[in-house]
């Protein structure tokens, strides 16, 4: 048994801890008083306002009104989310619906994706971000098409993997609901190897046409690969937290959130570091140039034990920490062991950029290098 005592510097930082903890869960500054009834009954009112005025000259509290509680600082947060990085709190609850949620394996790899961090924003209340490799053998299973006016179609693309995404084609005359069915039958015929054929030969020549266009384009997106994939969703639940009914903070968050490159700068940190990392408060203000109350909590998943892509969340810096921190591990975990099981069941490669965004920052190189064949139209 250790028959160390704690020094006062120990006495401080478990103070600290108190107050975040009261701190996370009330949102309202914390007094001696608060504090005592709350798990420090052995410590007189005076004694913890000692500790208090000792952390505020550190930097670690701040007291916005005379007779009022301490409120913890940036650096109070990153000292608290420091000391529970390796002790992850999550209920067996949570774990349960994670499992049943994200455990079948599926060749739909992207709606697997989607789905991960829509569970990932759900369970934590936060907006969550995915960085996703490229996956092979990814075919085009359907191509719909609506006229949005006079001279242009709107082309909607899904692939085998849930991936969708859109294609604007002009039209040399606007096309009727019927004529549009005609050459949505001809993608489709033309997808599956089958006859195809417009008894107008008009619009059967567009439809050619078109078809070769809208494939076109899809290979080279496909094959365009500079940087991986970004998965996102969720903003709007940050609505929820009272330190974003600040517009200006509101703001600020949303730029980080659209904001791919910043994005990518701070998940390939979590990937190149291969563990588990945190941003608060004025460390994102580094990347942003402006103030914000928000963090960011990123961690990597594996395929076939090797780091492939992150997971994260962007949330308010009130926010739990250990049951965060215990999402992302265990949501982790899963996606790593089902993504691994999907692609080898299904046979599906994978493959990452040349150089990582972090690198083509740095170095300015935005060529890019792919030897994997891309397969067309659906296999017979």
């Amino acid at each position: 048994m250790s028959d160390h005592k704690p020094t006062r510097s120990d006495k401080e930082k478990t103070v600290l801890l108190g107050l975040v903890d009261l701190f996370i869960s009330s949102g309202k500054p914390i007094g001696s008083n608060t504090l005592k009834e709350n798990g420090f009954d052995h410590l007189s009112s005076a004694t913890i306002r000692n500790y208090f005025v000792k952390l505020e000259e550190e930097g670690y509290l701040v007291q916005h009104h005379a007779s009022g509680g301490r409120v913890p600082t940036d650096l109070a947060l990153k000292l608290y989310a420091l000391n529970y990085k390796n002790q992850p709190k999550l209920t067996k609850e949570d774990k349960s619906l994670i499992s049943s949620l994200l455990e079948k394996e599926t060749k739909e790899v992207s709606s697997f994706l989607m789905k991960t961090i829509e569970t990932l924003s759900e369970l934590s209340g936060c907006s969550a971000i995915l960085l996703a490799p490229r996956f092979d053998q990814d075919f085009i299973k359907k191509i719909q098409v609506l006229q949005i006016d006079e001279l242009r179609a709107l082309c909607v693309i899904s692939t085998d993997f849930g991936m969708v995404h859109t294609e604007i084609l002009f039209t040399p005359k606007p096309f009727s609901i019927e004529e549009t069915k005609q050459i949505e039958t001809y993608f489709q015929n033309r997808l599956k190897s089958e006859p195809t054929h417009i008894e107008d030969d008009f619009i059967e020549q567009f439809a050619k046409r078109a078809y070769n266009e809208v494939v076109l384009r899809h290979v080279v997106h496909y094959t365009n690969f500079e940087q991986q994939d970004i998965y996102r969703t969720g903003f709007a639940k940050l609505l929820n937290y009272p330190e974003f009914q600040d517009i200006s903070l509101l703001a600020t968050s949303l730029n980080l959130f659209e904001n791919t490159h910043v994005l990518r700068s701070l998940l390939n940190e979590s990937f190149d570091n291969q563990s588990l990392k945190f941003w608060i408060g004025r460390d994102l203000s580094h990347y942003l140039l402006q103030p914000t109350s928000s963090c960011f909590i990123a961690i990597p998943y594996k395929i076939n034990q090797k780091v492939v892509g992150v997971i994260a969340v962007l949330g308010p810096q009130r926010i739990d920490y250990k049951h965060i921190f215990g999402l992302l591990e265990e949501i982790s975990n899963r996606l790593t062991t089902t993504l691994t099981q999907s692609l080898y069941r299904h046979k599906i490669s994978y493959r990452q950029p040349e150089t990582s965004a972090i690198d083509l920052k740095k170095t300015g190189d935005f060529s890019y290098e792919s030897t994997t064949r891309f397969l067309l139209e659906t296999k017979n």
